[in-house]
């Protein structure tokens, strides 16, 4: 949830990245990894499960992955979640 937070707002979490564009290409895995702490193959896992749900999008520019949020489907998510807890 941390990771999909950021990446709903990347360039109030991320500095400016060399190659891709924060918000036009998404945050490189690196960046994440570095930021949450965690291990290159946990984040990437963890991102994967992520955008196994449909919840991010991820794109390789060169030798690196970026992963965006893509927003309309948290949304929808988001929404289907609370209609199943409204009485």
């Amino acid at each position: 949830m941390q990771m999909l937070e950021w990446l709903l707002d990347p360039t109030a979490h991320f500095p400016a990245q060399r190659d891709g564009d924060l918000v036009d290409d998404g945050v490189c895995v690196g960046a994440i990894t570095d930021k949450i702490g965690l291990s290159q193959p946990t984040v990437t896992n963890h991102l994967r499960t992520l955008a196994d749900a449909k919840l991010v999008t991820s794109r390789q520019i060169k030798n690196w992955v970026f992963y965006k949020a893509d927003r309309t489907a948290v949304l929808d998510a988001l929404t289907n979640l609370r209609s199943r807890f409204e009485t």
